[in-house]
């Protein structure tokens, strides 16, 4: 186990042929437990910044992922197994080699002076944080939002950070227009399961202050609590609805745990280091919310789950609604029709 580091290991990515065993004699195990593993940022060459999607189960058709990897760390991460498209493993490669996208403004200033384009808002943090700390050297996020707001774009933000408010000068005007929300998952009330289950992501106190000072500038907020793990943080269910309820967010969601490809045993491996004694409780219940496999990526079913738990959870999280004056809490649609391609602009000739 790495110090401030979500996975306890680094395995070989899913399309290596090849699978290495490290022995260890006993020695120097205390030594590098504790050593910590530097992150580094490598430059992505960016062709194509905006990814579409066609998933029911998501809330939007456009996304910008500014960074691949994240340094947060969350073990539940269900974007880990991406990395394995670089040649990285999933597991510490994902929270310490982090690729930022280059050439940001370029490239949204074509595709949006593309006369087919659509506009439909555009969510950033749906695969990463876009809100991690190489955040606060690269200042992508940023340049991001001064575009959108630029060219009176839709935007929602999905993030762990407080580092969000650095921005609120522009959340401010995104909002004057009605073309942002803004959401922050809350996992846990519990600073110490927080600090081995996201160990580089906000205090759970530091998300809910968060939300509170974005709502009081008048930015629509919302909160997710996600992803719920059976025996971890499930009972907290109705504890993390009431503080949220107290923060001003108008929108309110959940999501079960998943674990597709390589996230399995990153994760199985996490709770035999944590939670040896419940891990194999753990495991049969998360098989239990996806008809028996640790994950199914059926669409309608893989957020939500399946089955008597799930219904279990969905009932417990409607009942929290209503008992703290959330049940009714639903983000307005964004304005599309202010958008500005920029095809008035004047083209120099040389």
């Amino acid at each position: 186990m790495r110090k401030g580091r979500g996975a306890v290991s680094n395995p070989e990515n899913r399309f290596e042929s090849k699978t290495s065993l490290s022995l260890e004699d006993g020695w120097d195990r205390q030594i590098v437990e504790q050593m910590s593993v530097e992150t580094r940022l490598h430059p992505d060459k960016t062709k194509s910044l905006i990814t579409t999607n066609k998933s029911p189960d998501l809330p939007f058709k456009q996304s910008i992922n500014p960074y691949k990897g994240c340094e947060h760390g969350c073990i539940y991460c269900f974007a880990r197994p991406t990395h394995s498209y670089l040649d990285l493993s999933p597991g510490l490669d994902f929270e310490t080699q982090i690729y930022y996208k280059t050439n940001i403004v370029e490239r949204l200033q074509e595709t949006f002076r593309k006369p087919q384009y659509q506009v439909t808002p555009i969510a950033l943090g749906t695969n990463t944080d876009p809100y991690q700390p190489a955040e606060t050297q690269l200042r992508l996020t940023r340049k991001i939002l001064e575009t959108l707001l630029k060219y009176r774009h839709p935007v929602t933000i999905l993030t762990k950070s407080t580092l969000i408010l650095r921005d609120i000068d522009i959340l401010q005007e995104l909002s004057k227009l009605k073309l942002i929300t803004v959401s922050m998952s809350v996992t846990t009330l519990d600073n110490g399961l927080k600090t081995i289950l996201e160990p580089r992501a906000a205090a759970p106190s530091a998300r809910l202050r968060t939300l509170g000072q974005l709502a009081e500038q008048g930015i629509p907020t919302g909160a997710m609590f996600a992803p719920i793990i059976p025996f971890i943080n499930d009972q907290e269910l109705e504890d993390v609805l009431a503080a949220l309820s107290r923060t001003g967010i108008s929108d309110i969601g959940y999501i079960v745990l998943r674990l597709p490809l390589e996230l399995e045993e990153l994760f199985k491996s996490w709770l035999q280091e944590h939670f040896p004694q419940r891990a194999e409780r753990v495991m049969n219940r998360v098989r239990d919310l996806h008809g028996g496999s640790s994950y199914r990526s059926k669409w309608g079913t893989r957020m939500r789950g399946v089955g008597v738990y799930s219904k279990l959870f969905q009932k417990r999280f409607e009942n929290a609604c209503r008992e703290t004056g959330l049940d009714d809490c639903a983000f307005e649609p964004l304005r599309c029709d202010l958008f500005q391609n920029g095809s008035s602009e004047q083209i120099p000739l040389f």
